[in-house]
């Protein structure tokens, strides 16, 4: 029996879109954002690369991204797949990785509700495999409190630059 689960997490982050959009799609912000808990590697064919230049709606991984435990430990990976792009505003990532039949990622940057501020939203879908699925439920707690993590360390980058890159 296949289950899956998601969760979605908004946040105001205050720098305007255009210079969030050009964080978040690097690997440097998304690892900047997962630590100091976990990074992720580039795959090998898509160094130097950022979401924005991926290929897009293709099927096909760009190759093997790992997932490390503190920067270190590599315990899992994903096969990158990004699906849609809107650049400037939207990326869904529809990947599978070790852990997951099934890792869906869909991170919109849109203006905020304050001047020069910008709204962060992911929706996170999530299907572990066999051996996990009756974790689903803890993954997705789990899972949800590391995007808040990263939604934290996100809105922490920019109001200490102040939205400066």
């Amino acid at each position: 029996m296949r289950r899956s689960w998601t969760f979605t997490i908004t946040s105001e982050i205050p720098a305007p879109p255009e210079r969030v959009w050009a964080r978040v799609v690097t690997p440097e912000g998304i690892n900047h954002e997962m630590r100091p808990w976990m990074t992720m590697s580039m795959p090998p064919g898509a160094r130097g690369m950022t979401i924005d230049s991926i290929p897009v709606g293709t099927g096909q991984p760009v190759g093997r991204a790992w997932i490390r435990l503190f920067g270190l430990v590599p315990f899992d990976f994903d096969h990158l797949v990004i699906a849609r792009l809107e650049p400037g505003r939207r990326f869904v990532e529809e990947s599978t990785m070790a852990s997951m039949r099934r890792w869906g990622h869909d991170r919109t940057v849109a203006p905020g509700r304050a001047a020069s501020s910008s709204q962060v939203t992911d929706v996170v879908t999530l299907e572990p495999r066999a051996p996990l699925r009756v974790a689903g439920p803890l993954l997705r707690r789990v899972l949800g409190a590391f995007f808040a993590h990263r939604h934290r360390r996100l809105a922490a980058y920019f109001a200490d630059s102040r939205g400066e890159p």
